[in-house]
């Protein structure tokens, strides 16, 4: 049995701030966990935007604070986003945030995420693997 808490993760390599400055995770379920999904608690930062794609990641978001608009990037249909609103990426959609106000969700990702991961220039996860303990 694992007990964490978001708290007890901050300023961690847990604790991921993107390189966009547009956003933060805590990481509190990872793939080293080995139960076949990460567990995040991701905030992203009023008037900011965000493009991603998870070529790689089946991801489902639930908000628990905030509002944003989210932009099907392959059809342009636009969704707002507010507490209890979740959207499910379950066919690798290209797709935006923006950000109306500070906008925090918990998220869950299959193949789950090592905690090293950002976005590339294509707002791509890479898929990341932990080694295999000998």
């Amino acid at each position: 049995m694992i007990v964490r808490s978001f708290k007890e993760i901050e300023g961690t390599d847990r604790h991921v701030k993107s390189a966009s400055g547009t956003w933060e995770s805590k990481r509190i379920v990872l793939a080293k966990e080995k139960v076949g999904f990460s567990l995040h608690e991701t905030t992203l930062y009023a008037g900011t935007e965000t493009s991603m794609w998870y070529a790689n990641h089946v991801e489902a978001v639930v908000c628990v604070e905030g509002e944003a608009e989210l932009t099907d990037d392959e059809t342009g249909q636009r969704y707002t986003i507010t507490p209890g609103t979740m959207y499910l990426l379950d066919g690798h959609e290209r797709h935006t945030m923006r950000i109306k106000k500070d906008f925090r969700c918990l998220c869950v990702f299959n193949p789950p995420v090592t905690g090293r991961e950002d976005h590339d220039e294509n707002g791509v996860y890479p898929l990341l693997t932990e080694p295999e303990e000998v």
